[in-house]
């Protein structure tokens, strides 16, 4: 053992341990007799070095191999221990540092089982308990030593984490159990038998093999038919009867057949028999060329067929669309034959003058619904109102055209809403709406646009297309569809009024919308730009550099159908004098064609506030596929399109949603015949 003096100096060493669970702070030690070279004296910027040196430099230096280590620790029971450690029994992982050099305030945490375990350490039994709590506590007063009830926290703690790690495995174990029984019990009820097509849309879901013999049997229809023209034109007159007799067997097999399961156990037999034709007609006439020559002409002639079968369509779709129904003919025609038989034309008008103030009164709740169809209107009056909080705020100004004025006001007379206040009013009663004021009327009147609607012969007539045929509608030429455009004359002492188109459907109270602030804009919508769609360039024509110039063909889009009117900033922005310069601009029907979208989007254009989506869901009247959630949770739903609601044409799942709204017990509905 290495003997000490008293008058050598003392080396502080700090032992910081890298193993788990193990650590201790070193006591003073002595220094030997002899002279160490690693702790001679040495200038104050090499201290750090020394000191920070790791128990490597003991291998190099047989000097220090010696020096006994003085440590302290904790027994099982909480006593503090001394140990003694020769350095040169250290692992090089140990380091050594200046306690000095340690932050002012720092404590180190002596773990109990520090150097238990460790072999080179000698338990020295001569030192007394107190003794040596005193001198740690003299020596070390920064050392915080871990008191019995902390280490028994610390147990507690990990046995808790590895408990709640068994939970955890065990109840993965049970969630993957489920999740393969629930596989394995789908997997077993999973009925994969193909059972023809899913849906004509779904092509992914088509089965390759799905009516193979059907495929088959039409496909070998072409090739005969091929085969036969080419024997024709080669005089082989008794192989092209055989391949014509072969045709009809096929065509007459497969009837009006549209899947395997509708064929005949005929079918295959015959298959095999037109195949036996076709190898015989391969044999003796095969052609590539002229072959290839004959299914380039039946190609072509079948898209012309396809061409013309698809403008065909289109022509019908339209004329269903917009032909006016014969119930809803004979709806106008009793409603005015009576009305006039019951002499309820003078009687409303007394009626009206004591209710004028509510029409002018700018607290209510006005509506503006501009219609020629009586149904439809009373479906919009009839839901606003039973889902308005407070219907005797609610004011609707319905305008009709003469034909249909006194069809109106019977109906309402009859089957109005008993809170709500309705005005019916005739487009024809306005004289300031002439031509010398209004250009589209001026437009209307003209020679022009009259040969462009009714002239057969003219370029932009049904046979250029469909793109030019939905034009033709005859709402462009009413001016019912243009009267939005003249809100501030039709109404001059109101300052707001909510436009409803009268192919709406009202789902919840509107009321709300008056108090939104639209920050200083004119026009309230819902736009309907999703990604590149209806943006300002479907709608205009941005080769014009007056569009161009002047407007952002990437704009966003929105829709009439349920619009909120700001008539005071429309009188302060002139807006209708914007929408003459624009439509007087448009006289050659340059900028953009009919319609009274196109015009709204250049008149209010960036004086358009976005309100919430929820308020108005469009597409009822065209997209079968929209969200059931998004129409369930909509104020409003449109149906814009050519499917409306009183058409056979509408879609059966949309329809409920306006046909609650209908009195179909009415007695001039059942009259009519207009049925659910």
């Amino acid at each position: 053992m290495t003997t000490f003096s008293r008058s050598a100096a003392f080396v502080s060493l700090v032992v910081v341990l890298h193993a788990v669970h193990v650590g201790g702070a070193i006591l003073e030690s002595q220094a030997p007799h002899r002279e160490l070279k690693a702790y001679r004296p040495l200038q104050d910027n090499n201290l750090e070095e020394v000191y920070a040196s790791s128990a490597a430099a003991v291998h190099y230096d047989p000097d220090l191999k010696d020096v006994n280590i003085v440590a302290t620790y904790s027994d099982h029971y909480g006593n503090i221990r001394l140990g003694r450690v020769k350095m040169g029994d250290l692992s090089t992982s140990w380091v050594f540092e200046n306690p000095a050099n340690q932050v002012s305030g720092r404590k180190k945490v002596i773990p109990r089982d520090s150097f238990q375990n460790d072999t080179g350490i000698e338990d020295n039994a001569s030192h007394s308990t107190t003794n040596q709590t005193d001198e740690s506590e003299n020596q070390f007063p920064n050392v915080e030593f871990a008191s019995p009830a902390k280490l028994k926290r610390q147990v507690l703690r990990q046995e808790r984490r590895g408990q709640r790690t068994l939970e955890l495995i065990q109840q993965e174990k049970e969630t993957d159990e489920q999740m393969q029984e629930a596989a394995i019990e789908k997997s077993m009820s999973f009925e994969n038998s193909v059972i023809g097509k899913y849906s004509i849309w779904r092509r992914d879901y088509e089965s390759p093999n799905a009516d193979a013999i059907l495929k088959l049997m039409r496909d070998q229809i072409i090739m005969a038919k091929a085969y036969a023209n080419i024997a024709k034109s080669k005089n082989v007159t008794n192989l092209y009867v055989f391949l014509m007799q072969q045709c009809g067997e096929n065509q007459r097999v497969i009837g009006k057949a549209t899947s395997d399961a509708d064929l005949p156990s005929s079918a295959l037999d015959q298959a095999k028999a037109m195949g036996h034709a076709l190898s015989l007609a391969k044999d003796e006439l095969y052609d590539c060329h002229e072959l290839a020559k004959k299914f380039r002409a039946m190609l072509q002639s079948t898209e012309r067929k396809v061409d013309g079968l698809k403008k065909k369509g289109t022509f019908l779709i339209q004329l269903a669309a917009k032909t006016f129904p014969k119930p809803l003919h004979c709806l106008s025609l009793q409603l005015a034959a009576d009305y006039f038989i019951l002499g309820f034309n003078e009687e409303d008008a007394v009626k009206e003058d004591a209710i004028r103030k509510k029409f002018e009164d700018p607290s209510l709740y006005h509506y503006a619904i501009f219609s020629d169809n009586v149904l439809a209107t009373s479906v919009v009056v009839n839901s606003t109102v039973l889902n308005a909080k407070e219907p005797q705020k609610h004011v609707f100004h319905i305008v009709t055209d003469k034909l249909n004025f006194a069809a109106m006001k019977m109906w309402f007379r009859i089957s109005a809403p008993a809170d709500a206040t309705i005005q019916v009013e005739n487009i024809n009663d306005f004289k300031w709406l002439n031509s010398s004021y209004c250009s589209v009327l001026r437009q209307l009147e003209s020679a022009r646009l009259k040969e462009y609607y009714f002239k057969a012969n003219h370029p932009s007539s049904i046979s250029a297309g469909a793109d030019n045929l939905k034009y033709r509608n005859p709402k462009y030429l009413s001016m019912l569809n243009h009267l939005r455009f003249y809100l501030p004359e039709v109404y001059p002492k109101l300052e707001k009024i909510l436009f409803l188109d009268d192919d709406i459907v009202v789902q919840k109270d509107l009321a709300p919308l008056w108090e939104i602030d639209m920050q200083g804009k004119v026009n309230g919508a819902v736009e309907t730009c999703k990604e590149s769609f209806h943006r300002f360039d479907k709608y205009l024509n941005f080769s014009n550099p007056k569009i161009s110039e002047n407007f952002e063909a990437s704009a966003c889009g929105w829709a009439f159908g349920m619009n909120m009117f700001d008539l005071k900033e429309w009188r302060k922005r002139n807006i209708t004098g914007i929408y003459h310069y624009w439509q007087d601009m448009n006289e050659d029907r340059t900028l953009w064609k009919l319609g009274s979208l196109p015009p709204g989007l250049i008149t209010f254009y960036n004086l358009t506030y976005a309100m919430e989506r929820s308020w108005h869901v469009l597409g009822l009247g065209y997209d079968p596929a929209l969200n059931q959630t998004a129409i369930e949770n909509a104020a409003v739903v449109h149906y814009n399109g050519n499917y409306k609601p009183w058409l056979g044409l509408a879609f059966a799942k949309y329809k409920p949603y306006w046909s609650k709204y209908v009195e179909y017990d009415n007695p001039y509905l059942r009259r009519c015949d207009i049925n659910e």
